[in-house]
């Protein structure tokens, strides 16, 4: 049972496209990609990848710092703290390795899943902090955790921390996979041939209060198939927005746009358009912005919620960069920013091992 109503008051973005979520959204809407072509992590590699050019491990405490300052609250004291990380610490223990060709220096307090709430714990006290590693799904489905436990009236306020860095180790499995493009990606098309891996930081303050600048957070939606170790299923992907539409009690006319998972990937795209599809039929506009951001894995799921966030306050929909010959006829793909009233936005996030999650935004009502 739904006790409080659950807003998105505060939100801070880093990754490779921008240093901060207003000129991510600017870049996002005239299509000024920050992927790169790479061969940083493997010389005989030959990467499209999105790497941040600032500190990512030392913006993280500058931008929790800011959302803070921005917030209504004194400090952090009566927060809880949720992590979504598909990798963790895993960077800087690569990184220790290679320097000392041995593992025995590692730190593992700075390797596990919750070494990002160790690190901001140094800095900042919570109530408590929870971690997610779900993959591609991880600050998703984080979100999900804290719109549960505000809307129960567990907590008031949830801080929920997307991160990811890139490494070897990182690069490696997408490449071994056979799933990363040379090039920058190209969700939806014919022509594709993979994702951008990608590093990035996103943050959300959630609270149970409005202020002038809320979004409503209106519902999660949920669903684990287990079809396959690696690809989708449209089922699975179908059901998770079936359910972030019961949470607020609407039908699939009722959404305004949907910011696809969209990774360009052939196996991801047409399961997830086919679920699309098969809910909403053809009209509902629907774009991925990953060709301009990478795919940052577990912080995707924050990233993303942020650009949905974005979206309702300025009633702008985002396009879908780099399509030039779309897969499936028919459907609405948004090809340049576009003015125009959004009530509600789907924001998906699916991963390995048949994990989806659709998080639901709207405008006040």
């Amino acid at each position: 049972m739904q006790i409080n109503r659950v807003f998105v008051n505060s939100y801070r973005a880093v990754c490779s496209a921008a240093l901060n979520a207003e000129d991510l959204f600017k870049v996002v809407c005239t299509q000024k990609s920050g992927i790169k072509t790479s061969t940083t992590f493997y010389a005989d590699k030959t990467v499209g990848i999105g790497i941040v050019k600032v500190d990512l491990e030392k913006s993280l405490l500058e931008e929790i710092g800011t959302v803070l300052k921005n917030s209504n609250l004194d400090n952090f004291e009566e927060t809880l703290l949720v992590i979504g990380s598909s990798v963790g610490g895993m960077r800087l223990s690569e990184e220790k390795y290679f320097q000392d060709n041995s593992y025995k220096n590692i730190n593992p307090a700075l390797h596990v899943i919750d070494s990002i709430s160790y690190k901001i714990s140094q800095k900042y006290t919570f109530k408590d902090d929870l971690s997610f590693s779900t993959a591609c799904t991880s600050s998703a489905n984080a979100l999900g955790y804290a719109y549960e436990v505000i809307s129960k009236g567990v907590y008031k306020n949830v801080l929920v921390v997307g991160y990811d860095t890139l490494c070897k180790t990182t690069v490696g499995g997408f490449y071994a996979l056979g799933v990363l493009s040379a090039n920058r990606c190209k969700p939806f098309d014919k022509n594709r041939d993979g994702m951008n891996v990608a590093e990035g930081l996103g943050i959300l303050l959630l609270q149970n209060k409005q202020i002038d600048t809320s979004v409503e957070f209106c519902g999660v939606g949920y669903s684990s198939d287990a079809f396959h170790m690696t690809q989708p299923n449209p089922e699975g992907a179908k059901k998770a927005m079936q359910n972030a539409l019961t949470c607020k009690g609407l039908q699939p006319e009722d959404i305004s746009y949907i910011n696809a998972h969209g990774t360009g990937t052939k196996a991801n795209d047409s399961s997830e358009i086919s679920a699309i599809e098969s809910l909403f039929g053809k009209s509902v506009p629907v774009s991925s912005t990953k060709s301009i951001t990478g795919h940052t894995l577990g912080a995707a799921g924050a990233l993303e919620a942020i650009l949905s966030v974005v979206s309702l306050q300025k009633q702008i929909i985002m396009p879908n960069s780099n399509l030039e010959y779309p897969e499936a006829e028919g459907m609405n793909y948004v090809l340049k920013a576009e003015e125009k009233e959004i009530n509600y936005i789907l924001s998906n996030s699916f991963a390995f091992g048949g994990n989806n999650t659709s998080l639901l935004f709207g405008t006040i009502k």
